[in-house]
């Protein structure tokens, strides 16, 4: 193994997902409300996110499948979004950082894994643009350049929970399953790499399981124990 796949949110990012999700449609229904009615922002996004995430065409980049449908849903044109949208993601979104709860190990437990030589990815899924993630990143006490690669919406083709997230993954950083192991805390989510022969271990402080599936994990347990378990792990094998 040389290379280990971290999940972000509720992961290296502590956060309630139910609170961020609400303090985001707030935020971003206020960013548009003078071109789309802000009680609609929320069920709009939610619809074309969810077009993204079952979008299963390996020519198609998930930021164009999400626009793609959301351009059927609204009356605006998107090239009077676009800059709007870009805002919000490079300054306004900013303001979400007051409800995250950063946990120092998280940055830790990176530079223990980096001493040993593993590749790191930030395996979070790809709903977002380069720019919220990197805030998020640097929320968690993180550099965006300690990973070898970051998902984001503009650079992958699948989202969670389908397993071709992961394949693509695998051959975005030229690896086999049997080289890395992936760290979230999402049973269907991040723990379903198992089903491609992926290790994986389920980091329980945030757990989020809909109890669809046989879906166990090799290794569960806390922040705490993550950081054991990593200390423990002998340098990466290349």
């Amino acid at each position: 193994m040389n290379t280990i796949l971290f999940d972000l949110d509720g992961t290296l990012l502590p956060v309630d997902l139910e609170e961020f999700t609400h303090a985001y449609f707030t935020l971003l229904s206020k960013k548009l409300s003078n071109h789309i009615n802000p009680n609609k922002v929320p069920e709009l996004i939610w619809a074309s996110t969810k077009y993204m995430i079952s979008n299963l065409d390996n020519n198609k980049i998930n930021m164009e499948a999400f626009f793609e449908d959301f351009q059927t849903r609204i009356d605006n044109n998107l090239e009077e979004l676009h800059p709007i949208l870009n805002e919000f993601y490079k300054e306004d979104f900013k303001e979400l950082k007051s409800i995250v709860y950063p946990n120092q190990l998280a940055s830790e437990i990176i530079t223990i894994l980096k001493e040993k030589k593993y590749d790191i990815v930030l395996a979070t899924n790809p709903l977002f643009p380069k720019q919220a993630t990197h805030h998020r990143i640097e929320w968690a006490g993180l550099n965006k350049d300690d990973f070898k690669l970051i998902t984001t919406y503009e650079n992958t083709h699948f989202c969670k929970p389908n397993l071709e997230y992961y394949t693509e993954i695998l051959e975005l950083i030229n690896r086999k399953n049997s080289d890395v192991m992936m760290i979230g805390n999402d049973v269907q989510e991040d723990i379903i790499a198992s089903k491609l022969g992926i290790k994986t271990y389920l980091l329980n402080n945030y757990k989020i399981d809909r109890k669809k599936g046989n879906i166990v994990p090799d290794y569960e347990g806390s922040f705490e124990d993550l950081y054991e378990f990593v200390k423990e792990l002998p340098s990466a094998a290349f």
